[in-house]
């Protein structure tokens, strides 16, 4: 049995506000990854070792390793809306990192509970584990489309899900990268960034797209490893840190994507399964 209570409301900026310097908090909704790689165990990883506090709204718990997903538990959607309304109530969130959701009615109530607030909201439309497996049902394509990019301030898909999205060929080079990014764009977010790793060649390029047609391009060299498990988590929610810290879209872009290529440059220095393991997303802190 489940049982729902009513959170302690504080009022913001009230007496019983922290004083002093505001801490950036990002929050993650997103799925659990019991291997620790992906998910919300990436994000908060993530937010920690880029200066910001991580909070958490879990909307399934996955059994994964480094090998594969192996079972998933979805959320009930009235524990997820009760997530969401504890942590608004208290927290002063500057940005939000969407993950793995699950069926529309999950889709609904997130989009429902984050109508109210005007905070960044980076959208990774998580729908295949790095192992293939699946994770996000078609049923819950169309409500994802409909109700939460809208109100994305950056969508993030690789270029599978960008093709799935817009029901399209997964595009070849990077003029079909730059016209679908548009053409997501078109459907509400207000920035889409398209992941090159799926891409072919010796160096993985990474567009962002604007509303009004900019583009910026990012480029690193296409690193030899396995241990790239977890990359879009890590990449959405280190967006999502540099928002909370006050930085624009495209500082806060940059800035993640030379963390999360310093993250994979290091990846093979960690022993963590012996499959698809994870980026090193403490690289920075573990080396002094």
């Amino acid at each position: 049995m489940t049982q729902t209570l009513a959170p302690k409301r504080v009022a913001r900026g009230g007496a019983e506000a922290p004083r002093g310097r505001a801490t950036p908090i990002a929050l993650t909704v997103a799925g659990s990854d019991s291997g620790g790689g992906a998910g919300i165990q990436a994000d908060l990883k993530t937010f920690s070792a880029l200066g910001t506090y991580g909070a958490s709204v879990v909307t399934a718990v996955t059994a994964q390793n480094t090998h594969g997903v192996s079972a998933v538990h979805a959320i009930p959607a009235d524990i997820i809306a009760a997530q969401l309304e504890a942590v608004f109530a208290d927290l002063h969130v500057g940005a939000v990192k969407i993950g793995m959701l699950g069926g529309p009615e999950v889709i609904e109530t997130v989009a429902a509970g984050l109508q109210a607030h005007a905070i960044p909201i980076v959208l990774d439309p998580v729908m295949v584990a790095k192992s293939g497996d699946a994770l996000l049902p078609d049923a819950a394509v169309a409500a994802l489309r409909d109700l939460l990019l809208p109100a994305a301030g950056l969508l993030t898909p690789n270029l599978p899900e960008a093709a799935r999205l817009l029901e399209t060929a997964v595009a070849e080079s990077e003029d079909d990268m730059a016209a679908q990014g548009r053409a997501l764009c078109a459907l509400g977010p207000a920035a889409v960034l398209m992941k090159g790793g799926h891409g072919k060649g010796a160096r993985c390029v990474d567009l962002l797209v604007s509303r009004d047609g900019t583009v910026l391009r990012l480029t690193a060299p296409r690193r030899v490893t396995r241990n790239t498990h977890g990359t879009g988590c890590t990449l959405s929610s280190a967006i999502a840190a540099g928002l909370a810290r006050g930085l624009d879209l495209a500082d806060a872009v940059c800035a993640a994507h030379a963390y999360l290529q310093g993250a994979i440059a290091a990846a093979d220095g960690l022993a963590a399964g012996s499959g698809h393991g994870p980026v090193h997303h403490f690289h920075e802190l573990w080396s002094r």
